[in-house]
């Protein structure tokens, strides 16, 4: 097993000043722990957005309607959006999953989409269960299979990504059960909520919670989660198992990180944190799983595109392990 320590060792026998290239320095501990390599890969590498429907929606939860998600996804289809922009310039592949989503994106379906819904949609958390434990094993079960297929065609690095409007609340949700904060600090602003929106859905969120009596287990997490968050859950999972490393993107995608930790323990070992999202819940959910993020810049979009911001850094964190000479091999 591959210690800090032994990373340090190495990055202090490397041709520079002990200590001088900072943060860098400490990036390159967590990637090679992560990594369990003093020689850790970053590419190839892919990026799964996972889409989604959610029933809570209705509630006046968000300032955008269910409909936005279609949208979105066409878009980062076509290859137009923020997500697939910052993909194309880290050089990371990207796939597309429809994990459940009401409207049916465009048709014909590109090569990068998967089409394989769990439902159309959760049902509505503030009325009942979002979803059965039966869809929560097929969502699961989705990202599992994301995972393998990455895996399979050579990826070293996995990013899960996400879209799905309203989702915030049940990240919202998941971070108050399995974080233990209170449902002020677990709820934000998601994709703009003005206040008003944001009193309403703390108190679905809180109440939601409720109803789970303190529990836990996979039946009270399906009750609050939604497809896509419990897909990027069993995909988590699933690439730990496989040993690849994984990249957290924001709050979102962190509340699936939970999930997996929470169902499989030890998920949070190939993971590092890309960086810390606006919402405020995200850095209890990060000390949660012990992750330090890489960036704190105030990105709140999700799609993936906070952790492709943060690539390069791992990009150079490898670099530094892999390429330089040892101090001692300097003129030998």
């Amino acid at each position: 097993m591959i210690t800090r320590e032994d990373v340090q060792a190495k990055l202090d026998a490397l041709a520079k000043p002990v200590g001088s290239l900072g943060q860098l320095e400490a990036l390159a501990v967590e990637l090679a722990v992560a990594s369990q390599s003093l020689a850790p890969l970053t590419r190839p590498r892919r990026l799964v957005l996972f889409a989604a429907d959610h029933g809570v929606v209705a509630q006046g939860v968000t300032l955008w309607p269910s409909a936005v998600t279609t949208a979105m996804v066409e878009t980062i289809l076509s290859g137009k959006a923020t997500s697939t922009a910052l993909a194309k310039a880290q050089g990371a592949d990207v796939r597309v999953v429809d994990a459940g989503m009401v409207q049916p994106p465009c048709e014909p379906w590109p090569d990068h989409f998967n089409a394989s819904p769990v439902a159309p949609g959760t049902a509505d958390l503030s009325r009942g269960e979002a979803m059965t434990v039966e869809q929560f094993d097929a969502a699961w079960a989705l990202g599992e299979a994301e995972a393998q297929r990455a895996a399979d065609a050579g990826h070293r690095l996995l990013i899960a990504g996400e879209m799905g409007i309203g989702n915030t609340t049940a990240a919202a949700c998941l971070t108050h059960a399995l974080a233990g904060i209170d449902a002020e600090i677990a709820t934000g602003s998601g994709a703009g909520a003005d206040s008003a929106m944001r009193l309403i859905k703390r108190d679905i969120v809180a109440a939601a919670v409720k109803r789970l009596n303190g529990r836990t287990d996979k039946a009270a997490l399906a009750a609050i989660a939604g497809f896509e968050i419990a897909a990027m859950a069993g995909f988590y999972a699933a690439a730990a198992r496989l040993r690849r490393l994984v990249l957290l993107d924001g709050y979102v995608t962190t509340a699936a990180a939970l999930i997996a930790e929470q169902l499989c323990p030890g998920t949070r070992a190939v993971m590092i944190a890309g960086h810390l999202s606006a919402e405020p819940g995200h850095r209890a959910a990060l000390t949660q799983l012990g992750l330090t993020p890489v960036l704190e810049w105030q990105m709140r979009l999700g799609e993936g595109s906070g952790a492709l911001v943060a690539l390069p850094l791992l990009d150079s964190a490898a670099a530094l392990l892999c390429d330089v000479a040892r101090l001692a091999d300097i003129g030998s």
